[in-house]
């Protein structure tokens, strides 16, 4: 009963941003759990990913090149990714972006940028997988959010408001969905240690600041996403929907 509830074993995702810090663990994972994975990403080291996670054997992983903030190209290569895999059954949206201004000086030019990615580009994969998942009445939709989905952050004006929209994006669809086979959820990271937070880690006042205000005594780092992705995507969580998962250290409830 256990091993079924959790089982992935021969299903096809297609995750965008699986080249990233956050997204090849979590690729890594869905690979050993027997999934069949696409990766869309635009990162010059995609090719590496797909060439580390295939030497691991069966099942394959492949990598498909694509601007996400491209729309056209986005519709084409996801288009191209399901024909490869022939079905979507777990759609993944690990891409984002992050760009740092003082509000009162914060580019048009650059919010649009962080928009386009982080929040477009999430609705229009879910759109696309939707459609495929609500024919067959089944589908796992894992969007990546945020702590900025509930706080506003610092110099990051565009990144809170679109992993703000990605949260009740994940809300919206699921209400249209739920009841049709197609589970849609969000795990929102705490302060994870990646190349996107650098920055802050290095900043000698906002470091320990965060660090006090989180139980688990550290920052997290992107394998600890992976059993929250790998729940949320299993027939364990068959009833759970719309849901925005902190992934956090107990940072929330403090």
């Amino acid at each position: 009963m256990t091993d079924s509830l959790f089982s992935l074993e021969g299903k096809k995702a297609i995750v965008a941003g699986g080249a990233g810090d956050l997204g090849t663990p979590m690729v890594a994972a869905l690979h050993d759990a027997g999934v069949e994975v696409a990766i869309l990403d635009v990162a010059e080291s995609l090719g590496q990913v797909v060439e580390s996670l295939g030497s691991r054997g069966a099942p394959p992983v492949h990598g498909m090149h694509v601007n996400l903030a491209d729309r056209e190209s986005l519709v084409r290569v996801f288009g191209q990714a399901v024909s490869l895999l022939h079905r979507v059954d777990i759609l993944v949206n690990a891409q984002g972006i992050q760009r740092r201004f003082k509000a009162e000086e914060f580019p048009l030019s650059a919010w649009d940028e962080v928009i386009e990615v982080n929040l477009t580009s999430v609705f229009e994969l879910c759109q696309l997988a939707g459609r495929h998942m609500l024919e067959k009445e089944y589908g796992k939709i894992v969007n990546i959010a945020s702590m900025q989905s509930f706080n506003g952050g610092y110099t990051i004006a565009a990144y809170a408001a679109s992993k703000a929209g990605v949260a009740q994006i994940t809300k919206a669809l699921s209400n249209e969905w739920a009841g049709r086979g197609v589970n849609v959820n969000a795990i929102a990271p705490g302060y994870m240690d990646t190349k996107m937070t650098a920055a802050v880690k290095g900043d000698p006042v906002r470091y320990p600041q965060i660090l006090a205000r989180i139980p688990a005594g550290r920052w997290g780092i992107p394998a600890d996403l992976c059993g929250a992705l790998l729940f949320l995507a299993s027939p364990a969580s068959d009833y759970i929907s719309g849901v925005i998962l902190p992934v956090d250290g107990g940072m929330l409830g403090a």
